[in-house]
């Protein structure tokens, strides 16, 4: 009798394994716990070959979005925005310039930019020029200047 069979996990199952993984175990664990519950299922080489695939078919979509990542963090770093606000005596504004307001003159800039990938350690309440970070992916972070300029009335 086998001493081990090999199964591809279809799920994550603790300390045994992550889902899309070629395993071994024990022969009674596979036949009465993973396989009746569609845990897994055994490893022919269509379920080995299906796996590769969609291992394959994974990485050239994350290679893809990390390319389009890198492109709109070009897009960001060429970009200054300029918003105009209204101040008071100190030059002191009135309010403060939030992610949402940046996020509004980015797509009036013509640049799609996730507000809630913008990380501002706190509003702005000055005038001048500041840089964000914005976190595209996991290790894609492009830096978006923005310019706190007085709003002159006409």
């Amino acid at each position: 009798m086998a001493m081990n069979l090999q199964v591809v996990l279809q799920r994550d199952v603790e300390n045994v394994g992550k889902s899309g993984e070629l395993v071994k175990v024990r022969p009674g664990f596979a036949r009465n716990f993973l396989i009746p519950r569609n845990l897994a299922v055994a490893a022919t080489t269509g379920a080995i070959s299906r796996i590769n695939h969609e291992k394959a078919v994974a990485v050239s979509k994350a290679d893809k979005a990390k390319k389009e990542a890198q492109a709109l963090a070009e897009k960001i770093g060429a970009l200054t925005l300029t918003v105009a606000r209204t101040v008071g005596d100190d030059d002191k504004l009135f309010g403060s310039v939030t992610t949402k307001e940046i996020e509004v003159a980015a797509k009036a800039a013509g640049v799609e930019i996730d507000r809630k990938k913008m990380h501002l350690s706190e509003p702005i309440k000055a005038l001048g020029t500041f840089e964000i970070p914005v976190k595209l992916m996991t290790d894609v972070v492009a830096t978006l200047k923005v310019e706190v300029v007085k709003h002159v009335k006409k």
